[in-house]
């Protein structure tokens, strides 16, 4: 009788155990094309190719094979401090989640007690009539025993309490599965910010390395504009040049001279962003990078796979994916809360006027016994939170629907923007080419005699300016490519533990 009885309350709490309400989590699949549309069109000559057969890059940076950008990613990603601060988030999501889980667990309180009591049991007595001179029990015993119940006693207790609240409709479960929904959020806010971070490095340090090189171009074009200047007014003093030909000369020197303090500005700024970025002081890195320097190459090739892959390579998109999880889960347990509670509770412990007898054991005492409660009326609050979840539910499910339909744009935008970006630099290329031809030509022509040195200086200076122009496109077009990288999700596998970072970061 008793295997049987045990072997029925196992059998009860399996089941109680088995019975969940509310909603089960289901990975929602939002309907995205085949291919990108922009990646069917041709591809520019001056445009990486791009495939769809392959997947995207996970550490897409290191395809520029610049080893002075891989040394500031790795830089960032051990001391940007947003990072250790979204470890730390990490951290505390995965605590939330144990004590999530403790709520299911029975609790156990030990507790010790010493009081001194005047339990006033005489004066009790008297007034029934017990113990007076003309009330029973007025005997010379009864009168020692009252008087000795007038004294102060000490009272020693040690125990022990137990409780546990039976999860018979999933609530706690379904807390902990909320609470390990947000903590895979905050993982993926994590890695969101982390495809972030990398990109902002990549960006600026393009702008870094273009702003070096565009500085140098336009002190070449400071030089030759310096040069016809100087032609125009030995040309003025004979008589061969006007005097509004020697100020508008002028005017285009100290126009091109403007031009420089920008540059130096925007490389100053560069360095300060890369070191904040990394977690240092604005100036650790003034004395780096040198005073020159070029964008690196683009990569010939970039694999950017199939819409229907974006979904698992976006961090946004799956961060969007566990919030509609925690939001299902949370519906669970607004659920559970119309629902009984049961819960066990009990009590043992030991109990005496002195510590001699203390641990005698007729000295303890215990109590033990179900609690049931039924929710009746709370004023539609429970059926209003109910509601609640279920709206914020389907907000979640908008949210990340949202979230596909705006990661398939940034990906369609960014291929667009590399074709034309292609496209004009493949124009500007055409232009310097001709610019550094027509160049050759009059000075062919110079030193035949036929023409003045100016106008070779006018000609120098059309193909630098193309020059500019033709680095500033370029700039332009490894900044898009950047974002598009971004766009295709990659850049956060193989991130570190949080747990470690986390230790770190404290």
């Amino acid at each position: 009788m008793r295997a049987a009885r045990a072997a029925a309350t196992a059998l009860c709490a399996a089941l109680a155990q088995a019975c969940t309400v509310g909603p089960s989590f289901e990975p929602p699949h939002q309907p995205v094309p085949d291919r990108y549309a922009a990646a069917r069109s041709s591809t520019p000559d001056a445009a990486p190719q791009l495939s769809s057969e392959a997947s995207p890059q996970s550490f897409w940076w290191r395809e520029f094979h610049d080893p002075e950008l891989d040394r500031l990613v790795e830089r960032v990603t051990r001391g940007n401090l947003d990072l250790k601060a979204a470890y730390l988030r990490i951290a505390a999501a995965r605590i939330e989640v144990q004590a999530a889980r403790a709520e299911g667990l029975p609790s156990l309180n030990a507790s010790g007690s010493y009081t001194r009591e005047q339990l006033g049991l005489a004066g009790i007595l008297k007034s029934q009539g017990i113990g007076s001179s003309s009330g029973p029990a007025s005997s010379a015993s009864a009168q020692a025993l009252i008087a000795s119940l007038e004294q102060p006693v000490n009272l020693y207790q040690l125990g022990f309490d137990a409780s546990w609240e039976i999860d018979l409709f999933g609530k706690v479960r379904r807390s902990v599965e909320e609470a390990r929904a947000q903590g895979a959020a905050a993982v993926e806010s994590r890695n969101d910010l982390l495809v972030s971070l990398e990109a902002e490095v990549a960006q600026t340090y393009f702008q870094l390395r273009a702003s070096q090189a565009l500085r140098q171009i336009t002190q070449e074009l400071v030089a030759a504009q310096r040069q016809i200047t100087e032609l125009t007014d030995s040309r003025h003093l004979h008589g061969l040049a006007s005097e509004p030909e020697v100020e508008s000369a002028r005017g285009e020197l100290a126009s091109l001279e403007s031009q420089l303090p920008q540059y130096v500005q925007t490389i100053a700024a560069s360095k300060h962003a890369l070191a904040v970025l990394t977690g240092q002081p604005p100036e650790a890195l003034d004395e780096e990078f040198g005073d020159t320097g070029e964008l690196p190459a683009l990569p010939a090739r970039i694999p950017i796979g199939v819409p229907s892959t974006l979904a698992r390579r976006r961090p946004d998109i799956r961060n969007a994916e566990a919030a509609l999880h925690a939001a299902t889960a949370q519906v669970g347990v607004s659920v559970a809360s119309l629902f009984p509670d049961i819960s066990l509770a009990g009590t043992y412990g030991l109990r005496n006027l002195g510590t001699a007898y203390l641990f005698d054991w007729q000295s303890h005492f215990y109590t033990f016994g179900p609690t049931v409660s039924v929710p009746i009326f709370h004023g539609g609050a429970l059926i209003a939170s109910v509601r609640l979840s279920r709206a914020q539910a389907a907000e979640a499910a908008l949210n990340y629907r949202k979230t596909v339909l705006g990661a398939l744009q940034e990906v369609e935008d960014g291929l667009s923007a590399l074709h034309q970006d292609a496209r004009r630099t493949t124009a500007l290329e055409r232009t310097l080419t001709a610019d550094e031809r027509a160049f050759e030509v009059q000075m062919n022509a110079y030193r035949h005699g036929v023409i003045s040195y100016i106008s070779v200086l006018t000609v120098q200076l059309q193909a630098v300016q193309a020059r500019q122009q033709l680095a500033q496109a370029r700039l332009t077009q490894s900044t898009d490519l950047v974002k598009l990288y971004k766009a295709l999700g990659g850049g956060w596998q193989g991130a570190p533990a949080a747990d470690a970072e986390a230790a770190q970061a404290n």
